[in-house]
This record gives structure tokens, sequence and C-alpha cells, in this order.
């Protein structure tokens, strides 16, 4: 099982209709095949400066290299995630 997580902070603030939009567009990565647990969170904790995570689980590594290449994933960090996202670090666990 691989666990997929990335935290992010956006360019826009809470609230704002571009946080609205870019929040929408990464839920529907949640449609792709294969992919399983997906979550959208809120960042509460004051130790980090960012603001939202995104995990999924994925079966196989080979299903997460097959939901990386997809083009619903591959537009959506064209369109989105170069456009909206300021600052990340990406995560990826497999379990032991």
């Amino acid at each position: 099982m691989i666990k997929h997580t990335v935290t992010f902070k956006l360019k826009y603030s809470k609230g704002s209709e571009e946080e609205s939009i870019f929040l929408k567009a990464a839920r529907e990565l949640r449609s792709i095949p294969g992919v399983e647990k997906f979550e959208c969170l809120r960042q509460i904790s004051a130790k980090s400066h960012f603001d939202y995570a995104l995990s999924m689980n994925f079966d196989s590594m080979e299903t997460y290299n097959t939901y990386s290449e997809h083009p619903e994933h591959t537009a959506f960090v064209r369109k989105y995630w170069a456009a909206y996202v300021e600052d990340f670090l990406e995560l990826d666990y497999e379990l032991m």
C-alpha cells in the first residue's frame, strides 16, 4: 500500500474564491481510478506554515504511477497546482 500525501500553502487567502475553486478541483482527484481513502484536510497546528493537505492511498506502486500519469491528474497539476500553490511538501509512504 502506498500513502501519497502533500501539504501545501495557497497563494490566495483563506475564504477566497480562488481557495474554493482550487479545493473543489482537488476533491475531483478522488474520482481517478485507483484512488482510495482520499482526504482533503485543513491544517490547524501553529507549528506548520502549510494550510492544507491532500492524502490518498493506492494498492500498489503501479497504481500510484498510473494515477500520477492520468490525464485528469496532469491537467490538475498544470491548470491549478502550478497557478495556485505557493509552497508544498510531498511525502509518499509504503506500508511496512
